[in-house]
């Protein structure tokens, strides 16, 4: 309950809405509950004394409430759904929010999926406890309050009838929230399989389809659709238990009170139209006990969707800026001071250990290692994307703990492993990196990347469409343009994370020409071939998250047996390989 309230504080200012929605309700109540009390007279009075004008009275009467009731309910539609979606658009937005804060290491705990369900579906759920349980919420108590007050008011011994029924109704109440209220968390975990399920596939379809196992993932999804379904069907099944229970109960009711209600009119004690406005009562009531009901199985629901969502928000960003940041990076100097790495606190071994490495500004490094060997980990220490478990990172001579995020980032450019584009066009995409340059600067940082080749032969050029994911452009093109869009970051520190495995060697000695002219850049590369760093002022070789051997090319081919190894198996006795091609 104590989430429900806190995400409450997300109304800003649709709490207006909200509010003059719980009045409308209490108005349309307070019209609905005065015709019964008015039907009692048509009868009693009108119908009795065959007083026809007294009749016509009374029923304009009835009907100018009836018609209030249904102009001030259509308003409070308006002003609920208004507060619902509005809610529901902040809590969404606070929530993604808060996931752009994240570290690495937070999005380590949460999967994708996951995320996605807290966004869609665990807020519209809470949407709907708005939408359609305000009304229900602010009448339920209003009509049995009053509907029970008027019902003693009317004939006391025939409302001693609820007396009996309220504990009865209750008792149900009370046994199906018990027995659903954990149900509805396993149904939220159910629909992040499926998601994960449908995300997965989806992502990797033309691998499944290169591999012939459509089939497979069918039944996989097959798999997870139907614990969704049994999931839905077991937890529904006992929530809609309420349903009969209540109605069982309620005619017993009416026919409790229309048997002893017919007595009294027998011996005189009671008119026929104090028992039709009475019976009148007896609906509003027994229907306000079906609304608690409801109220109460959405109140549940949403309290499982609330406390997903505020684990999201409750989760701590693991890396905060300092109370007084350094504003500026002065150059592209890299330190590793005895760094240690592992990615969880309770993990048994370390990633990274004992790493001691000192890169100066504007020089060139390449990073070699086998596939486990932590290159991908040590490069994104610099930007802090993680933060070293022991040791200290520094980059231009401080600390990257001292500096603001954005402004270390902003220093850095980094061409990821996995290379990422977002659907829109080109321009889109590279203007990630400037967001005011203009064609001629686009253009040059095509042509450092070799991206121009490829881009002057499309008919729209840097106004191409690369569809969702980059979907448009091979596996070489996206390298090209994710190596460009870093370029236009004009960054201090450049790291490429085998970011041109998938260009020919050719393409890949022009890229470094290229580089080679950016003299005040540090640049980081790390690669699986000899060939993408031989040039380099250092290589460094990692083994097993230790730097096993530093030096030049000349210095490791003469010393070291795995830089050795690497070189005979890849160059096979020709140094003329992969020479420097001019752009």
């Amino acid at each position: 309950m104590r989430e429900l309230r806190r995400l409450l504080a997300y109304l800003g200012p649709y709490r207006w809405d909200l509010l003059m929605g719980g009045l409308l309700v209490l108005i349309e109540t307070a019209f609905e509950l005065v015709i019964p009390v008015l039907m009692a007279d048509l009868i009693d009075v009108g119908v009795e004394n065959q007083d026809l004008h007294y009749i016509v009275g009374k029923g304009i009467q009835m009907g100018v409430c009836a018609l209030l009731a249904l102009v001030t309910g259509l308003l409070y539609a308006r002003f609920a759904a208004r507060a619902a979606y509005g809610w529901g658009a902040n809590i969404r937005e606070a929530q993604y929010e808060r996931v752009q804060s994240y570290g690495f290491s937070n999005l380590d705990k949460f999967e994708s999926s996951s995320l996605v369900t807290r966004m869609t579906t665990d807020v519209t759920v809470l949407q709907n406890a708005i939408n359609g349980g305000l009304r229900p919420l602010v009448r339920s108590p209003v009509m049995l309050v009053m509907g029970l007050g008027l019902s003693f008011w009317m004939n006391a011994r025939l409302a001693l009838i609820f007396v009996v029924c309220a504990p009865i109704l209750g008792l149900i109440l009370f046994f199906v929230v018990r027995k659903v209220a954990p149900m509805y968390g396993r149904l939220q975990k159910a629909m992040d399989q499926l998601n994960n399920v449908v995300q997965e596939g989806l992502t990797a379809i033309r691998a499944v389809k290169a591999f012939v196992r459509g089939e497979y993932e069918e039944e996989k999804f097959r798999s997870v659709n139907e614990e969704l379904m049994e999931t839905s069907q077991r937890t529904f099944h006992f929530a809609v238990l309420n349903l009969p229970a209540f109605q069982f109960t309620m005619y017993t009711a009416i026919v409790l009170i229309l048997w002893f209600g017919g007595g009294m009119i027998l011996k005189g004690s009671l008119q026929v139209g104090e028992l039709t406005g009475f019976l009148s009562y007896v609906l509003q009531v027994m229907n306000s006990f079906m609304m608690i009901s409801n109220v109460f199985l959405l109140l549940t629901r949403s309290l499982a969707s609330a406390h997903r969502v505020a684990e999201v928000l409750d989760e701590d960003p693991a890396l905060t800026d300092p109370a007084e940041p350094v504003g500026e990076v002065p150059d592209g100097s890299v330190d590793f001071e005895k760094v240690s790495f592992k990615y969880r606190a309770d993990a048994r071994e370390y990633a990274l250990y004992g790493v001691d490495l000192h890169i100066k500004a504007g020089q060139t490094v390449g990073i070699l290692g086998g596939t486990g060997s932590a290159k991908t980990t040590l490069v994104q220490l610099i930007p802090r994307l993680y933060d070293a478990t022991d040791g200290t990172v520094k980059v231009g001579g401080h600390d990257v703990k001292e500096y603001d995020l954005a402004t270390l980032r902003d220093a850095v450019g980094i061409v990821l492993q996995k290379n990422v584009l977002f659907s829109g066009t080109v321009r889109e995409n590279l203007q990630w990196g400037d967001s005011n340059a203009d064609d001629e600067t686009l253009w040059a940082a095509c042509r450092a990347a070799c991206a121009d080749e490829f881009l002057r032969r499309m008919p729209d050029g840097l106004d191409t469409d690369l569809g969702q994911g980059g979907v448009n452009v091979s596996g070489g093109q996206k390298q090209r343009l994710c190596i460009a869009r870093a370029l236009l970051k004009r960054p201090k520190i450049l790291i490429f994370d085998d970011s041109t495995s998938a260009v020919d060697t050719a393409t890949e000695g022009k890229i470094r020409a290229a580089l080679a002219r950016l003299t005040r850049v540090t640049k980081i590369i790390i690669a699986q071939r000899v060939t993408s760093v031989m040039y380099a002022d250092l290589i460094v070789i990692l083994e097993d998250g230790r730097v096993h051997a530093a030096g030049t090319h000349q210095e490791l081919l003469d010393h070291d047996p795995i830089y050795q190894e690497i070189y005979a198996s890849q160059m096979k006795g020709g140094e003329d390989h992969g020479q420097t091609a001019q752009c």
